[in-house]
């Protein structure tokens, strides 16, 4: 069965879901053609405006054992370049992909007639759709630009406005995640206009210091500043963001754009899944470079396809209301750990972690094991009547399927905490519900 993954994201046609979000990769016109010969569906054009002088160093990561850039910190700012080869470029590489979505990220000063004019540059380039920079938390923000923007939904609202009256193609408004909640500059950027929402940027942080020598990452002569965080560890962030405005009857009515952690078709069908029209990629492009679509494009294929699905638009939002208030969850859904002897090794690393963060539900006079030394001892055995279900043993354990989370049935109708609450019931009397 052919899949179907063109999507129309707010009016923005592409040929695939997966684009390249603003930043490095999108820095010039030779580098964005060179990613849509080797497949991406459209590209985010690297962020316009008045032309800064960037810094060095500029980058900074998280490494987790033997896995590097599991979170990836940046000061650059916009681009260096001059606007005019930047116009000429898009110009270029829309004549030369005229399939291939080119979306152009803009951030200038808060004036009516600055935004104006940059926007009406824009419509000129023949550019597909223009993404409204209101997220970067360091260096344009102490300017009054990028989150300072996206913090304030009055601004976020105002600027959508004035791009409005006179841009000629759709504009997407990209949002902060360094707020308390995403819901009011998201629905401030659709009562102004927004055909569409990009989220998240980058997440406001300082990366670490050289216990040696007491710099701070990234150094730039001895001192450093705070910049946007980004890369596989926010992907939770990401997720629920999107997902909190696709929930939305008031901002998830426009398109999502979704950003954050990207780096395998299981992680953009995610986003798909809990929301997103599409989604933009940067920080595993700038790790494995371009080629990494032809995995987002096999994966996501073959996906549709043991699913029955004619074309990737299927997916979107399918999961999106399987997230809901704590307050609707049903108490009575009980799991409970249980063992398979024949594969635990006997590390009882589930006893351990139980026994000191989590419920004490582990004795050690299981059935007998086979240790890594051939001998056999007695292994972990789940005290169920002090097991809560909290899943923390399945978690550690370092076994494959040797602990599985198994439903217990406890013969009481669901019953969400708001019902609890309204029946008067006293707070003992929610545990028996379960045992």
């Amino acid at each position: 069965m052919a899949v179907d993954l063109s999507i129309n994201l707010a009016g923005i046609r592409s040929p695939n879901p997966f684009w390249l979000a603003s930043g490095p990769p999108t820095n010039e016109g030779p580098m964005i053609m060179r990613a849509f010969e080797a497949g991406w569906g459209g590209a985010v054009w690297k962020t316009l405006g008045e032309p800064i002088v960037n810094v060095s160093s500029r980058l900074g990561s998280i490494d987790y054992g033997t896995r590097r850039m599991l979170g990836l910190n940046n000061i650059e700012l916009i681009t260096d370049r001059p606007l005019a080869k930047n116009f000429q470029e898009i110009d270029e590489v829309k004549k030369r992909f005229p399939d291939n979505a080119v979306v152009v990220s803009l951030m200038v000063e808060s004036k009516r007639e600055a935004w104006h004019e940059i926007v009406k540059r824009t419509n000129d380039s023949g550019a597909d759709g223009i993404e409204l920079n209101f997220g970067c938390p360091h260096g344009m923000s102490e300017r009054g630009m990028g989150a300072a923007m996206g913090q304030v939904p009055d601004y976020t609202c105002m600027v959508t406005e004035w791009v409005k009256e006179v841009a000629k193609v759709p504009v997407l408004v990209k949002l902060t995640p360094n707020v308390t909640s995403i819901l009011p500059p998201a629905r401030a950027a659709v009562n102004g206009g927004a055909d569409g929402l990009s989220l998240i940027n980058t997440i406001n942080s300082v990366m670490g210091v050289d216990l040696d020598t007491w710099d701070v990452y990234p150094n730039v002569g001895g001192q450093s500043a705070h910049g946007g965080y980004c890369g596989p560890a926010v992907k939770p962030i990401a997720l629920a963001m999107v997902n909190e405005i696709a929930r939305d009857w008031r901002s998830g009515r426009v398109p999502l754009s979704g950003i954050g952690g990207i780096e395998t078709w299981k992680d953009a069908v995610e986003f798909l899944l809990l929301g997103a029209t599409g989604v933009q990629v940067c920080t595993a492009v700038m790790h494995y470079g371009y080629r990494i679509v032809e995995d987002l494009i096999d994966g996501a294929t073959s996906y549709c396809e043991s699913k029955g699905l004619a074309r990737v638009t299927d997916l979107v939002g399918q999961a999106a209301k399987k997230v809901t208030d704590w307050g609707k969850l049903d108490l009575n859904y009980v799991i409970k750990p249980r063992i398979d002897y024949e594969k635990c090794v006997g590390c009882n690393l589930c006893y351990t972690a139980c026994a000191d963060g989590a419920h004490q539900a582990f004795a050690l006079d299981g059935p007998p094991v086979k240790v890594a030394d051939g001998t056999t001892r007695p292994g972990p055995r789940v005290l169920d009547d002090q097991c809560v279900g909290c899943n923390l043993c399945h978690l550690v354990c370092p076994v494959p399927s040797c602990i599985t989370m198994t439903r217990q049935e406890t013969g009481h109708r669901p019953m969400t905490y708001e019902e609890f609450t309204a029946s008067g019931l006293p707070r003992t009397a929610l545990a028996g519900y379960g045992s």
